[in-house]
């Protein structure tokens, strides 16, 4: 191996991260329709569940931990939540995919960068209206306790990169299906509910609670969120950051079988 291959690897990265920037912040009108949309919830779901826990707790959550939960829910998910399924399986209906294959980076690399730059951006965009909203709500968390130590820092990187490895797999259903636009529809459904974005996975029934435990939704946003509220701790931490690490592996192994297979179906139409 070349000694200088590792540089050249990293220079074509920086390269790839640098343009996914500027194409990120061409489109900084949809990014603030997105947030927009963001912010509501986070100005009403801490005021439902406070209310509904004004006269004692709810499984185990105080007025000032469901506050303090949502805030910090909607703060990691900005970085955290992957969205890139849409335009991949754009792409591929449009055979835009076929310029996007012959570049010298390969496309899981590509979109790996174009979905961070995103993410970055949306989360930089979305900080100033997230300090106006925690002002808002300061008289709940103003003595709040937040885990900032490595393990929670460990599982947002680990959450981002199974939320991206997982709607990558997705998303090559465009290869198969003409509908995939469809299931990417019903994704959001037990996504929403089973990663704790609507609410704590501690609130769900029996049932529902343990499903979120085997499916990965929870080990996107769920697992960071309670770390860093101190909900998640020592051995149980862990233990879901290595659950983290599996679900990455089984996705990349599903992402690769869907990528094989569907080269093979792909006709580049719309080119």
């Amino acid at each position: 191996m070349p000694q200088n291959l590792p540089i050249r690897i990293f220079r074509k990265w920086w390269a790839v991260l640098g343009i996914s920037f500027q194409e990120s912040i061409a489109y900084r009108a949809s990014m603030l329709i997105w947030i927009v949309t963001d912010i509501v919830p986070a100005l009403t779901m801490p005021l439902v569940w406070a209310s509904a826990a004004s006269n004692g707790r709810i499984a185990g959550y105080s007025t000032s931990d469901f506050v303090l939960y949502y805030l910090s829910m909607l703060l990691l998910s900005c970085f955290i939540t992957s969205h890139l399924m849409w335009d991949i399986a754009n792409e591929i209906r449009d055979g835009v995919f076929s310029t996007a294959i012959l570049r010298p980076i390969s496309y899981f690399q590509l979109s790996f960068f174009r979905n961070l730059s995103w993410r970055v951006i949306r989360i930089l965009i979305f900080t100033p209206f997230f300090l106006l909203i925690a002002l808002t709500y300061r008289q709940f968390i103003s003595g709040a306790e937040l885990n900032l130590s490595f393990s929670f820092w460990l599982s947002v990187a680990l959450g981002h990169t199974l939320s991206f490895v997982s709607v990558m797999a997705m998303s090559l259903l465009a290869f198969f299906t003409q509908e995939a636009m469809s299931v990417f529809e019903l994704y959001y459904g037990p996504m929403l509910f089973l990663s704790g974005q609507l609410f704590p996975v501690s609130l769900l029934p029996a049932w529902a609670r343990e499903l979120s435990h085997w499916l990965p939704f929870y080990y996107t946003t769920g697992v960071p969120t309670e770390i860093l509220i101190g909900r998640l701790k020592g051995e149980a931490a862990l233990n879901c950051i290595y659950v983290q690490i599996i679900w990455i592996l089984a996705s990349y192994v599903i992402f690769k079988i869907l990528w094989k297979n569907g080269l093979k179906h792909y006709t580049g139409v719309g080119m």
